[in-house]
């Protein structure tokens, strides 16, 4: 394993030193915890956004803490769930006396963790509301959506929730435009490689030459189907066969399209991707309102790329629209 870091032991730790020294106007630690990350600035009376998960996803999940987006996050090591200590201590401080919404994926430990961390903070009487992301369509049927995962598709739950809580609505109603994010966005993805997890220095899955993964999760979860590498507008048709029905996107419908690539795709092959979805849409008579195309949900060195589509209404459209600033990511009004 050839690798930039020092000791895999503090890989975590050390990257978060580095973001820390390069964005000190924007974010930083609290209670001597590196891995407890909260924005610079507090703004009395809004709703705070916390989320929190594993590391070896950059940007997810902490590099959405900024202005118009999320108030803080706990930083887990690679793919490990971080404490309920450490999310209820990122809770207390983003409390500015309008409760706090937890926005994370739907993974067990991170659920388990979340419930207990609103136990910690009921004790300072802190209003605790959860959405979880929960768009992968390869890790459950249709009808079984509270068993997928989440994956990519939770950046625009956090970019609308953002906007609606950076607009002073109370919780309630950041938590509604939230969860009607999550439950308008749909995703799958594809594994070209495994990723190495820095501590363990070795593959944590298999995948031999000339095959690709379908469905693969983030952690390297079992895909759907494992078969010969397909073409770029093979692989696209494939996933948006999948996609496409099962919320369903129709004609006449408005979307916001995500090309995510997986740590170590080309951005040349992510629109190349995009070329075929841009297709696809316009034959189906769905029109995209947005598209992102980058890195937003990585799985460490992860060759391989995901799609999430949001369904949009005037609403959703207006949250998607608003400004946001992170160390990540930037966007002006649209």
């Amino acid at each position: 394993m050839q690798r930039l870091l020092n000791d895999p032991k503090n890989y975590v730790d050390e990257m978060l030193e580095g973001v820390y020294a390069a964005h000190p106007d924007m974010v930083k630690y609290i209670d001597d915890d590196k891995r407890c990350y909260v924005t610079t600035k507090k703004k009395e009376g809004k709703v705070g956004l916390a989320t929190g998960g594993g590391s070896g996803h950059l940007p997810l999940f902490m590099g959405y803490v900024g202005d118009g987006m999320l108030d803080g996050c706990s930083v887990g090591g690679v793919f490990q769930s971080p404490s309920a200590d450490q999310m209820a201590a990122v809770t207390r401080e983003i409390d500015s006396g309008a409760g706090v919404l937890y926005i994370y994926g739907n993974y067990t430990g991170d659920i388990m963790n979340f419930e207990m961390a609103q136990e910690l903070v009921d004790f300072d009487d802190i209003k605790v509301m959860h959405v979880l992301g929960a768009d992968d369509v390869a890790s459950a049927p249709k009808g079984e959506e509270d068993k997928r995962r989440g994956v990519a598709g939770i950046y625009y739950v956090f970019k609308c929730a953002g906007a609606a809580a950076d607009s002073m609505l109370p919780l309630e109603e950041v938590a509604r435009i939230a969860q009607k994010a999550a439950d308008n966005v749909r995703t799958m993805g594809v594994a070209l490689t495994p990723c190495i997890i820095p501590e363990n220095g070795k593959a944590n899955f298999s995948i031999e030459p000339g095959q690709m993964e379908l469905g693969m999760g983030i952690h390297g979860e079992p895909g759907v189907e494992v078969c010969p590498m397909k073409t770029a507008d093979d692989t696209v048709d494939y996933m948006l066969d999948r996609i496409l029905p099962d919320k369903p996107y129709e004609a006449g419908d408005e979307v916001a399209v995500l090309i995510n690539g997986l740590g170590a795709t080309p951005k040349e092959e992510l629109y190349i991707i995009y070329r075929r979805v841009a297709q696809v849409l316009a034959d189906k008579g769905i029109k995209v309102f947005k598209v992102d195309v980058g890195e937003f949900a990585t799985s460490m060195d992860m060759a391989g790329v995901s799609i999430s589509l949001l369904k949009l209404d005037d609403e959703l459209k207006k949250y998607l629209s608003m400004p946001c600033r992170t160390p990540f990511v930037s966007q002006p009004q649209l």
